[in-house]
């Protein structure tokens, strides 16, 4: 197979595409894989890494206000579409596969004016304005959420297939995991973290948890990572409140091996972009999401809701948050295992383990290879 992807400008929409090419390449270790992002995207970082070629076509998004840097956009929108259809002349896809992010817009749309056969994957619960805009387009729609669906105006071409995964998620037990972490004494293990490059409400609450909390449990192991922004702040208010004198407690600026730390995890409190929430329900972890307010059409928020309007986990936005707030509802779900296990419970019935499989065998059937 012959097989463009593209998705670009955050994680959310590159890691989903690098595990499509991933599930590709191990089915077809020949398959011809290239990958369409922007120049200035996270997808210059993952791409190569992933060991991928990684090829460029220039767009951008709308400003909400007035700008200027919209009549930049327009042209761009312009120009991106042609140049799309250049590079996919000269690479002959057999199908292309979107990701989310303004740059799957024109790459998506060019390949539908060629007559390839093109699919997106959709993350978030509400569908983004790349995935809308090419619905029409699109012979296939992979969604996450069932919820999704709804959302769409050509619900017929949607199937629910959960979103694919890259490392060793799953892979660990929980005892396991406790063992290579040193925790196997611990009664309970709590996880949190606020993204990689951090939050400082976050921050702020989970040391606030750690005082009033956590440090008196000394059977609860509670880790903690700050991000990289607020770390060289985070981690002096650590030790100015004497949190470094406990021994169950830790606080770490990024979390390197985050499989292990998560399936040791009897409870986890992060935000919630759908890569985080497919990792929980995969690992079928009680939550706590403080969905970020930093992103587009709230979409973290309506993320959450979705698990908590089935009792999957709980939920807190940053302007209700406070350090009491947070610390009542760990201290009552850490003092309460049966409403863990209903938590674990609920929320695996958001996982679909075989995700990877099924969007291969959808571009499979759509290209006819």
């Amino acid at each position: 197979m012959n097989i463009v992807v593209s998705g670009g400008g955050t994680g959310g929409h590159v890691n989903p595409a690098l595990a499509i090419a991933d599930i590709v390449k191990a089915h077809e270790p020949d398959a011809e894989i290239s990958y369409v992002g922007t120049s200035k995207g996270i997808e210059n970082k993952l791409v190569p890494a992933a060991g991928y070629t990684l090829y460029h076509v220039e767009v951008q998004g709308l400003k909400r206000s007035l700008s200027l840097s919209n009549l930049k956009t327009a042209w761009m929108a312009a120009t991106s579409i042609s140049k799309a259809k250049e590079l996919l002349k000269k690479l002959r896809p057999d199908v292309v596969i979107g990701s989310g992010g303004y740059v799957c817009w024109p790459v998506v749309k060019a390949a539908h004016d060629l007559g390839i056969p093109c699919a997106l994957h959709e993350s978030n619960a509400i569908p983004g304005f790349a995935v809308k805009m090419l619905e029409k387009d699109a012979d296939r729609i992979f969604v996450n959420f069932e919820e999704t669906k709804a959302a769409l105006k050509h619900p017929e071409k949607a199937e629910r297939v959960g979103n694919p995964l890259r490392g060793g998620f799953s892979a660990i037990s929980r005892d396991e995991a406790r063992k290579r972490l040193g925790a196997e004494d611990y009664d309970l293990c709590v996880l949190s973290y606020g993204g990689s490059m951090g939050a400082e409400r976050v921050n702020d609450e989970i040391l606030a948890v750690m005082e009033k909390y956590t440090s008196s449990r000394p059977k609860i192991r509670h880790m903690h990572a700050t991000g990289s922004i607020e770390w060289p702040i985070a981690s002096v208010q650590f030790r100015e409140k004497g949190l470094d004198r406990f021994p169950n407690l830790r606080c770490v600026e990024y979390i390197y091996n985050m499989p292990e730390e998560m399936a040791a995890a009897d409870l986890i409190i992060c935000r919630a972009g759908a890569m985080t929430l497919s990792e929980l329900a995969l690992m079928k972890k009680p939550c706590i999401l403080i969905p970020s307010p930093n992103v587009a059409d709230n979409h973290q928020y309506k993320n959450a809701r979705v698990l908590q309007d089935k009792g999957a986990a709980v939920v807190f936005e940053e302007k209700e948050l406070s350090g009491d707030i947070l610390t009542d509802a760990v201290k009552r779900i850490c003092s309460d295992p049966s409403e863990r296990e209903r938590m674990s419970g609920a929320i695996s019935g958001f996982a679909v383990p075989d995700a990877a499989e099924r969007i291969y065998a959808g571009l499979k059937e759509i290209s006819g290879k």
